[in-house]
């Protein structure tokens, strides 16, 4: 289930572009299915499209989705 609650671990990752925690590249690995769903949600959608957050993702080694 997309739980976007499971991203808070990478707030300051996200935000501030800081090196994700290994907790929080579990959760966005577990949450992947979920990225395009956030990413228009009008609450997340600016976060999990912005610029530090393709840097997390890649830092995880995930992919950035292309929605």
């Amino acid at each position: 289930a997309c739980q976007a609650s499971q991203l808070a671990v990478c707030a300051s990752a996200i935000l501030s572009g800081a090196k994700p925690s290994g907790e929080c590249c579990g959760n966005l690995r577990a949450q992947q299915p979920c990225f395009c769903q956030y990413a228009k949600d009008p609450t997340y959608g600016q976060y999990i499209r912005s610029p530090h957050a393709r840097d997390t993702l890649q830092s995880c080694g995930l992919a950035v989705p292309h929605c």
